[in-house]
Order: C-alpha cells, then sequence, then structure tokens
C-alpha cells in the first residue's frame, strides 16, 4: 500500500470519486422514473419497464440501507471529536509524533472519508493518521498470506490476499484512478504468480512487492494490549452479560442446550479474547466459562479448516486446504495458538503436507 509519509496518499481520491458519481445514475434512479409513468422508448426521461431478479432486488435493498457518503462523513467527523473529548485532547498526534487516539472502531469507508478530507472537514493531521490506519489494515490483511507464502513460496497466496482487500473497498475508493491502478498491477502479479508461482512478479506499481521488501516474512502481529488487559476487557464484557441478564429476570447461561436463561453471546469477543478466557492465566473466569469460550474457539478454527477445503474442492487444487490452515496459523498470536492447540510442529506438519502434495501434482502435470 502507498506509504503515509509525505503528501497523503489519498488526498486525490475525492475530487476523483465525486466525477466518477456526478456521471453515474443509480438502479433507484431509474427505478424512480419508471414509477413516473413515462412510456415512450425514445423520449432520453421515458421510463424502462424492468424485471428484476432477486440478487438485483437483493442489491437494491442493501444499497437502500447503507449510507450515503456525506451521512459517512459526517459520522466520521463525530466519532473523532468524540475520541478527542474521552482522551482529552485536540490533535490525533502528540508533540512525540505518536497518535493520541485509536481509529480501530472506525470502518474502513468512514477512513476513507477522513483520509480524502471528504466535505472539506478534516485536517491534515486527521487525514495522514487515518491513512496510516487503511495502510495498517493492508498490512494486517496481507501478513498471514505473506507469512504463508515465506514458508512455501508460492506468491499466489499473497497476491490473491491483496486482492480480496482491494476488492473489499467501498464504491467510492473504487472510483478512484488511484485503486485501479493498484488493483491493476496487483491482478499482474496474480496472473505472473500463477504462471511461475515460486518466482516473485515482477510488475511497475505494484503494492504487494512494496509489502514484500519491507515484511517478506509478513507484517509482525500488532497487538495493542497486553494479554493481561485482554482478560481484564473479556471479563467485563462477561460481567456485563451478566448483568444484563439479571435486569431481565434471568441469568446467563453457557450451555446452548439450556432450556431457561440467556445464553452468552461471543460474537463481539475476538479470537484472543477467547484465548484469554481459555487459557485463564490470571484465574479470572469459571469452568463453564472457559468451557463456553473453548468451544468458540474451536468452531471458529474448525469453520477457517472448512473454508480453506471448500476452496481446495471448488478449484481443483489439494495444495489450497494446507495454504489455508498456514495462513490461519500465521493470523494467530502466540496466544491463540497456545489455547487452540496449534503449535510449531503442527504447522511443520502442514507444511511437510503441502510440499508432498505440490510435488505429486508436479509430477502428474509433467506426466
Amino acid at each position: 500500500m502507498t506509504s503515509i509519509h509525505g503528501t497523503n496518499p489519498y488526498a486525490q481520491y475525492g475530487s476523483a470519486y465525486a466525477r466518477a458519481a456526478a456521471t453515474q445514475p443509480s438502479l433507484a434512479d431509474t427505478l424512480n422514473a419508471a414509477e413516473a409513468g413515462n412510456s415512450n422508448p425514445l423520449d432520453p426521461n421515458a421510463a424502462t419497464n424492468l424485471t428484476l431478479s432477486d440478487a438485483a432486488k437483493a442489491k437494491l435493498a442493501s444499497d437502500a440501507k447503507t449510507p450515503d457518503f456525506t451521512a459517512v462523513t459526517n459520522d466520521a467527523r463525530a466519532v473523532l471529536d468524540k475520541l478527542y473529548a474521552a482522551a482529552k485532547v485536540t490533535s490525533p498526534l502528540g508533540a512525540d509524533g505518536k497518535t493520541t487516539i485509536d481509529l480501530s472502531s472506525l470502518d474502513r469507508r468512514s477512513l476513507f472519508a477522513i483520509a480524502t478530507n471528504s466535505g472539506g472537514k478534516f485536517t491534515p493531521d486527521e487525514q495522514s493518521v487515518a491513512s496510516g490506519e487503511l495502510t495498517n489494515r493492508f498490512n494486517a490483511a496481507l501478513a498471514p498470506a505473506a507469512a504463508a507464502t515465506s514458508m512455501t513460496r508460492n506468491y499466489t497466496v499473497v497476491y490473491k490476499a491483496a486482492l480480496d482487500y482491494l476488492d473489499g473497498a467501498s464504491s467510492e475508493e473504487k472510483a478512484t484512478a488511484a485503486w485501479s491502478a493498484q488493483r491493476a498491477a496487483v491482478q499482474k502479479g496474480y496472473d505472473a504468480a500463477k504462471q511461475k508461482p515460486d518466482t516473485a512478479p515482477s510488475v511497475s506499481g505494484d503494492p504487494v512487492a512494496s509489502y514484500l521488501a519491507k515484511y517478506p516474512d509478513g507484517a509482525p502481529v500488532g497487538t495493542t494490549k497486553t494479554f493481561g488487559t485482554v482478560a481484564t476487557d473479556a471479563r467485563a464484557a462477561l460481567d456485563a452479560q451478566a448483568k444484563l441478564a439479571a435486569e431481565n429476570k434471568t441469568e446467563l447461561v453457557y450451555d446452548p442446550s439450556r432450556k431457561f436463561g440467556q445464553l452468552v453471546d461471543f460474537s463481539s469477543f475476538d479470537n484472543r479474547s477467547l484465548s484469554a478466557i481459555t487459557l485463564n492465566q490470571d484465574q479470572k473466569f469459571s469452568n463453564q466459562e472457559i468451557y463456553a469460550a473453548r468451544k468458540e474457539l474451536d468452531s471458529r478454527n474448525r469453520a477457517n479448516i472448512l473454508s480453506s477445503l471448500k476452496q481446495s474442492q471448488q478449484s481443483g487444487d489439494p495444495t489450497q486446504l494446507s495454504l489455508g490452515i498456514l495462513q490461519s496459523y500465521s493470523a494467530m498470536s502466540d496466544e491463540e495458538r497456545q489455547a487452540s492447540g496449534w503449535s510449531p510442529s503442527f504447522r511443520d506438519n502442514v507444511l511437510q503436507s503441502y510440499k508432498s502434495t505440490s510435488n505429486i501434482l508436479s509430477i502428474l502435470n509433467g506426466a
């Protein structure tokens, strides 16, 4: 991803998006015109009788629920102001140049609004910090795949991760020339890697190549909290659920087979928080809580493995299973691996399986 040092790499996005948006009528506009009853096919303002597929209807419904970019911009401004108030600061950067607020609660679209100074509502420092957060998220998206690439020398893995990240951009970001240029460069790199998986592609303007030059083994896992703090926060979150259950005249339960009570909700707990409960290093959790957290963590790990297996079956490439597991392993913190029982020897066995399968495929392809 473009470096955040110097000029803001997202500054050019704002005007480019405005030009693109001005020329694109929405599907809702077309349907509104149809409702006006003008059916002359030669009239440029004529309505068009459309029969929408279920997918198109779902997309329209989704778009209707998506806030427009102005609303996103205003909300981002409000969130920044609240973060300043909570941290008792007036700028996202301190005198030492370090960030004074945490932007992790903002989604990618909101960060893009800040980085591009949407509506002229954001300061240069805010744009720079938001741009840096976007770069960090790009790095985090590539890190597990880059680690798997370093182990297997299969460059398609990291390029596929980059494509997935870029394709997850908002429509505003995709409307920019910068996004299009990066997407095209990564696609060329991916196509080259598919031809020679063990050779690093050489493509001009390739953000993956820039990333690998800095982090050949994948960016280190960024953890802003100590494991003890994670456990404390997890304890507080469980206590809050128990309090809410009591207010509703019931109790918090951890067994889904229980017919009475409010079942614990782990949906807002990340895997590190679940690991903190499972390992119970500070003796903060009950046996019921530990058992439930371990089951949730195991369920998520199984889902990742099944996803890799599905990818392997759909692509007809049996190595995708091993590659997926290696990426999952690389994405874990040390505590997550310990709680999941994913040891270095387990990783090595998966890597050996990948190499053996690759060798067999190579022999078959040669034959």
